[in-house]
């Protein structure tokens, strides 16, 4: 406080001492008003400065409590958002390291994990003397015997699944009263107690500001915790979810392997058969109806190897709206007239590349699924879009990058959540008995996987589905489409052309040795690959190898194709197989310079395939 400032003396009025006399006294007045007024200050701020004291020891225990409780529930929560994932995949382990990390706190005498009914999960103890309850406490936190005690729940998606408790030694009030001897020396120091107030006040609100920073780091740190582990149940998910789909393609696929040797047998002989008019008109037409069953069977072979990925893909550039435009006329005769084509088709669209019968049958299967969701008719809409997607706007397995989208989308009876989850799943259909094999979106989501694309079903019920086709876009396309096809050449064979058929499965290799001789070829035959560098040592007039690529007697078809052709550089080779992981077929693709002949293969193909070989410049 400034005291009153004194008048100065007057020279001209030094004569009146009167006067004189009362300005002193009533001066000298003022500064004892003023002594007495800083005695009172002074002893007041003593008094104050001993409440003060008093008061900030109440404080700081009321506050040493509530920021203990803060920092153990805080540590408990964190804790118990840690265990979630343990807790909800019963791994105890993982639990117990979460448990024992809280040892690096000398304060936390007890710590453990209690599962959804209360039952310990994991726990640590200090010491043999402080082990934690066998059941948990109610929720919430106390002091019991010096000791302060937290438990929370854990929580996942709004549901209880376990129980976090902790227990934490509180310090004893003879080291906090040490803290509070600074509150003596105060006392004597009274002229300060303004300032030491000040600073009091100062550091009591940096400690509210930092508990308050904690406090936000803790949240942030929690928020983290629970996106970080959203994230890792998506992604385990999903790798569920394409661990079964590929668990289920591995079985599909080696299922329709071996199928496709037994239907080359089958349908092979069957035209065999039909073409030598064997038997009367009865039994001409129970072969006809024998052969358009194995035809049956080998389309849905052919769509079991599709959903697998193991069929052999030749893929060119293709521009995708062009394709679409060519298979409208073809939707349109099949889906009839109750359903109307409608497409929307992206000007300055991207290349891909692609097989361009593989993604027609797949455009074909999506119309026709369409269509049975529509049994009075409706709109089925075609659109395609260029598209960038980016690590984050990326689905499933796909990588980001630009991508050709093609959706097609139906009006129809839509599909809910658990039929979404299994529609590309091998034999999975809503459909009645006979109404369909539930293998045509199976061979779509194989044929796009394949591809290195991605496909994705938005449906609801009622409203309709849109199925989306992610193609990648072609790198570098090139100026020149290919070509049209050239004139199919003759069927019929040649007598002076000598092949050689490699096949390890005897019925098949007498199937392909009968339909080549059938053609007017002569055919010389070996089982294996040694067998079959053995018989061109002593046929030298062998002008064509028609091989199997999966042979016994460690030489497969290539390794033997290439072995024969550095002994005989100008012969023609043909590859025959049923099965995409071969040794001619990589990433799905069959490699540059390779002719392949998928089995089952019909009599007019193996004719039209080995006359073209034939007919070509070596």
């Amino acid at each position: 406080m400034t005291p009153p400032r004194e008048p100065l003396a007057d020279d001209s009025a030094a004569a009146a001492t009167p006067t004189e006399d009362r300005g002193a006294a009533r001066a000298a007045a003022a500064r004892a008003d003023r002594r007495g007024l800083l005695s009172a200050i002074a002893g007041a701020g003593a008094a104050l400065l001993v409440i003060a004291g008093a008061f900030v020891v109440f404080y700081s225990e009321q506050s040493y409590r509530t920021v203990k409780i803060q920092q153990a529930d805080a540590q408990t929560r964190i804790l118990a958002s840690t265990v979630t994932a343990a807790l909800a995949f019963d791994d105890r382990k993982a639990a117990q390291e979460y448990v024992n990390a809280l040892a690096v706190d000398p304060q936390v005498q007890v710590a453990a994990v209690y599962d959804a009914s209360g039952t310990l999960f994991a726990a640590y103890a200090r010491s043999p003397a402080t082990a934690p309850p066998s059941t948990v406490a109610a929720p919430g936190a106390r002091v019991e015997d010096g000791a302060l005690i937290v438990v929370a729940p854990v929580q996942q998606a709004s549901a209880t699944t376990g129980w976090v408790y902790e227990r934490s030694v509180l310090e004893p009030i003879s080291r906090r009263i040490e803290r509070y001897a600074v509150i003596g020396l105060l006392v004597s120091m009274a002229a300060l107690i303004l300032l030491l107030l000040a600073v009091a006040q100062n550091r009591l609100a940096r400690a509210n500001d930092t508990l308050a920073g904690q406090r936000q780091a803790l949240a942030e740190a929690n928020r983290s915790l629970l996106a970080q582990i959203a994230q890792r149940e998506q992604a385990e998910t999903a790798l569920r979810q394409a661990q079964k789909m590929e668990a289920i393609g591995q079985l599909t696929g080696g299922i329709a392997h071996d199928f496709n040797n037994f239907l080359q047998v089958i349908q092979g002989n069957l035209q065999l058969l039909e073409r030598r008019g064997v038997g009367g008109d009865d039994t001409q037409r129970m072969i006809r109806a024998a052969i358009r069953s194995a035809e049956r069977a080998s389309t849905l072979t052919r769509r079991l190897l599709a959903f697998a990925r193991r069929q052999p893909l030749n893929p060119v550039p293709i521009d995708v709206n062009k394709l679409i435009v060519a298979t409208s006329e073809l939707l349109r005769g099949t889906l009839g007239e109750k359903v109307t084509i409608e497409t929307a088709l992206a000007g300055g669209l991207w290349r891909v590349a692609a097989d361009p019968n593989q993604l027609e049958n797949a455009l074909l299967n999506l119309a026709v699924n369409a269509r049975d969701a529509m049994p009075d008719g409706g709109k089925l809409r075609i659109e395609t879009a260029n598209a960038h997607l980016d690590a984050a706007s990326s689905a499933g397995d796909a990588l980001p990058g630009p991508y050709v989208v093609i959706a097609v989308s139906d009006q129809g009876t839509g599909m809910t959540k658990e039929t979404r989850e299994q529609a590309f799943e091998p034999f999975f259909t809503t459909k009645d008995v006979g109404k369909g094999s539930g293998l045509g979106l199976s061979q779509v989501y194989g044929f796009i996987k394949q591809s290195g694309g991605y496909a994705k079903i938005d449906s609801e019920p009622g409203v309709g589905t849109t199925v989306t086709l992610y193609l990648p876009r072609l790198a570098e396309s090139p100026d020149a489409t290919p070509g049209a096809a050239d004139a199919r050449p003759p069927l019929r064979g040649r007598e002076d052309v000598v092949i050689l058929a490699v096949e390890d499965d005897a019925d098949v290799r007498a199937h392909s040795v009968a339909l080549l001789r059938e053609l007017g070829y002569a055919v010389l035959e070996a089982a294996d690959g040694a067998a079959a560098l053995d018989v061109l040592h002593r046929h030298p007039d062998v002008q064509l190898l028609f091989t199997d690529v999966g042979l016994p007697g460690g030489l497969n078809g290539r390794e033997l194709a290439d072995e024969a052709r550095r002994r005989r550089p100008r012969l023609r080779v043909l590859f025959t197989s049923g099965y995409a992981r071969d040794a001619i077929v990589h990433h799905g693709r069959l490699d540059p310079g390779v002719d392949l002949l998928a089995k089952p293969f019909t009599f007019e193909a193996l004719a039209a395939k080995v006359r073209e070989i034939v007919d070509r410049a070596p």
